[in-house]
């Protein structure tokens, strides 16, 4: 496998994501080939297409809409469904040039992490659970945090 960049460490794989629940199940609902068979198998996916937030690990519905990612022009045209496309197609061995665009966006995250350490005890899932939701969407364990 192509290695990552160093400063890109995410705790998940998109398999474990989608098997945790992410996305209210909505993303990859489809079940797109490009992708191994494997990842769906365990995969919390929308039966119908639409977002149900009890899919969801937390089940807690922390996603914005793609119509509010398109409005803020987070979306590159060759990952056309977002960040989770994008990090697919990276754990997968592409390498493009929105790679260092989406890195600091992954690492922006981070400012939640502290959150959640600085008014969270230590194992208590339940605090902040929005949070550890949006976590879970850019691959941080936050179910360990």
């Amino acid at each position: 496998m192509t290695k990552f960049d160093p400063r890109f460490t995410p705790d998940l794989t998109p398999k474990e994501m989608l098997e945790l629940g992410v996305f209210g199940g909505l993303y990859f609902s489809d079940k797109p080939k490009e992708f191994p068979k494997g990842w769906w198998k365990s995969a919390k996916l929308s039966p119908d297409g639409k977002r149900h937030k009890e899919l969801n690990y937390f089940g807690i519905n922390a996603s914005q809409s793609l119509a509010v990612w398109q409005a803020k022009g987070w979306i590159h045209p060759q990952d056309p469904r977002g960040w989770f496309e994008w990090y697919c197609r990276y754990f997968m061995g592409r390498r493009t040039d929105d790679d260092e665009k989406q890195i600091k966006r992954w690492l922006a995250m981070r400012r939640h992490i502290m959150q959640i350490k600085n008014n969270c005890r230590t194992g208590d899932i339940f605090c902040r659970p929005k949070q550890r939701q949006a976590l879970l969407h850019w691959a941080y364990d936050s179910r360990k945090m």
